[in-house]
């Protein structure tokens, strides 16, 4: 299996237990090691009264993205550290996309930055740290 099949076997296998990410509407638009793309669109139930959709929203999509990042080479791994940065509001019809790239990955810890963009621009910027727990994802 290649290093690309092997990503994509991984979030194939994430994904079937993600009953929340469905929910949301979120889908894997792309996985390689260490990267991934997650699109979710912003419904009208998902926008506060300002319009605008809430924040939790950006940070759902990127920490999705984030995830299928740091489990892509097939070792089990989960958030041990994140930091966003709202930076423009999204809003109903709107496409959240998160893309996810590995900065680092030594030993058991790696930091992915991840940046969401709606509407041609970035919206948020999110800083994870994965650590390792074990195992395998396959």
């Amino acid at each position: 299996m290649t290093p690309d099949e092997l990503a994509k076997a991984c979030a194939d296998a994430m994904w079937a237990d993600d009953h929340a990410s469905r929910a949301l509407g979120m889908r894997i638009v792309d996985v390689a090691p260490g990267r991934a793309t997650v699109a979710m669109p912003v419904r009208p139930d998902m926008v506060n009264g300002h319009g605008t959709a809430h924040g939790g929203f950006a940070f759902a999509v990127a920490d999705s993205a984030f995830a299928f990042a740091c489990n892509s080479r097939n070792v089990a791994s989960v958030a041990y550290h994140c930091d966003i940065t709202y930076l423009a509001p999204a809003a109903a019809g709107d496409e959240l996309v998160a893309v996810a790239e590995e900065r680092s990955l030594v030993g058991r810890t790696g930091t992915y930055d991840v940046s969401v963009h709606a509407g041609g621009r970035v919206v948020a910027e999110f800083l994870g740290t994965s650590r390792s727990v074990g195992g395998t994802v396959l």
